[in-house]
């Protein structure tokens, strides 16, 4: 019988049975639990986020997923297959791109693809095919002769995409697959991904603790302390937190925060860039704080719920705090 699965978060139903799936997974060592029974299903063709701060069981859980790591107890199927009873057939159906980077870097784009495809049992006519295919795609058709020594590392990341793709894998897990790039190259990375998504078919299961990055991601999930904490749309999760903040920045903050809790009925927080505030609506509060606030205004700025707000409002702070405590 045909899977169907009503993701009551998103809404969106889909037919054939997910890409991946996780139930009950966990991986405890001697005095410290990785991971914490995740339950979690990813549609075909669904890019999925698993967001959180190191530490947070994120690598461990795609280290289970990919039959690098054995689950302590529960199962996983990619694709249909069981991680535990059938992982060779596991590791056809997944390409995986690493943290850090794997490329042989003494060989040449070419002859790293073709090596690749070599371990896969991919056909050698079949390979150059694909291989070509896949560099033209990626934008790198002209240095594919080029060791890989002398690539930026935007280029590296794009040619272990490319290279985890020759054998035609149902998912593409990918470990921080942006981590010390510049915003730039992150931009044109995430640009090749759309377009592998697309023209591939395939589903994208993907770490990060950039917040902006989760963005592109059709789901994400918020796993903290190895357990999945919330999971939904971008948009979805950040409804959870529901209030604009407003900020503003005045020529006399304490006679404003008083003016704020005796005419408006708010509780500001006072912090080094001024005072903020939560509203439903702060659009259309702007102009009524305008003009009820007889304090000279120096800046208001409205800002919308963020990814970084829902983890401080699941957790009790920011990915932020916790990245930098790292």
């Amino acid at each position: 019988m045909a899977w169907l699965r009503q993701n009551a978060a998103s809404s969106v139903a889909y037919v054939g049975g997910p890409a991946v799936r996780a139930q009950a997974l966990a991986k405890r060592y001697p005095g410290a639990t990785a991971v914490r029974g995740v339950d979690l299903a990813v549609a075909p063709g669904e890019t999925f986020g698993f967001l959180g701060p190191n530490g947070a069981g994120k690598t461990t859980t795609i280290g289970m997923l990919c039959t690098l790591t054995a689950p302590t107890s529960g199962d996983a199927w990619i694709d249909g297959h069981s991680v535990r009873t059938a992982p060779d057939r596991v590791r056809r159906s997944i390409g995986l791109v690493f943290q850090e980077t794997t490329l042989d870097l003494g060989l040449t784009a070419w002859e790293n693809l073709r090596f690749h495809a070599r371990l896969y049992g991919v056909r050698a006519d079949d390979a150059r095919e694909r291989a070509r295919d896949l560099l033209d795609l990626a934008g790198l058709a002209d240095r594919r002769d080029d060791p890989v020594a002398a690539f930026s590392g935007g280029m590296r990341r794009r040619l272990e995409i490319v290279r985890a793709l020759m054998h035609r894998p149902r998912v593409l897990f990918l470990d921080e697959p942006t981590v010390g790039l510049d915003p730039q190259t992150r931009a044109r990375i995430w640009e090749h991904l759309h377009r592998l998504r697309r023209r591939e078919g395939i589903t994208l299961f993907l770490t990060t603790h950039y917040l902006d990055e989760a963005e592109h991601c059709d789901r994400v999930a918020i796993i903290d302390g190895g357990a999945i904490v919330a999971e939904g749309t971008p948009a979805e999760l950040k409804d959870v937190v529901g209030a604009d903040r407003v900020e503003l920045r005045t020529g006399d903050d304490a006679a404003a925060a008083e003016r704020l809790r005796g005419a408006f009925g708010l509780e500001p927080a006072l912090g080094p860039a001024g005072l903020s505030v939560r509203v439903a609506d702060g659009a259309s509060f702007v102009p009524r704080l305008c003009a009820g606030l007889d304090v000279p205004i120096d800046a208001v700025t409205v800002v919308r719920p963020s990814l970084d707000d829902v983890f401080l409002h699941y957790t009790g702070r920011t990915i932020r705090d916790e990245g930098a405590a790292r």
